[in-house]
């Protein structure tokens, strides 16, 4: 069982820039699919991103396509997420994911496709002038 906690998170600018972090602790974190979702108050939560177990595969929804990166550092057991250009409707509580079986594909960020087993408590990003 993986322990996941976020950090990273807060106020930036439209354009400006964050960089989440997620530490891992409980488990190797190469073995297992890891991503990024979040959600806005009275919305459906949204996968923004993952990250393959092995070969690096990634996925984004379309909204953050060239602006943000997931990436990971398994000698470490973190995970992150460089957000770039950020716009106001990035502005939402972001989570920290994990699952050993989760294939990273597009589809796997719908909303409902798939559970990941494992989740941060989140952290805040609001984006605004």
């Amino acid at each position: 069982q993986v322990q996941l906690v976020e950090s990273g998170g807060g106020l930036a600018q439209p354009g400006g820039s964050l960089r989440l972090s997620c530490a891992a602790s409980g488990d190797t974190l190469g073995d297992y699919t890891v991503g990024w979702f979040r959600q806005v108050p009275g919305k459906e939560r949204e996968g923004v991103s993952c990250l393959s177990r092995v070969g690096g595969v990634t996925a984004y929804v379309d909204s953050v396509k060239g602006r943000f990166t997931v990436s990971r550092d398994n000698a470490k057991n973190m995970v992150y997420l460089e957000m770039n250009s950020l716009k106001p409707e990035d502005t939402a509580v972001y989570y920290c994911v994990a699952d050993p079986r989760v294939i990273c594909i597009p589809s796997t960020l719908k909303p409902g496709v798939v559970q990941y087993d494992y989740w941060g408590q989140g952290t805040q990003v609001t984006v605004s002038s």
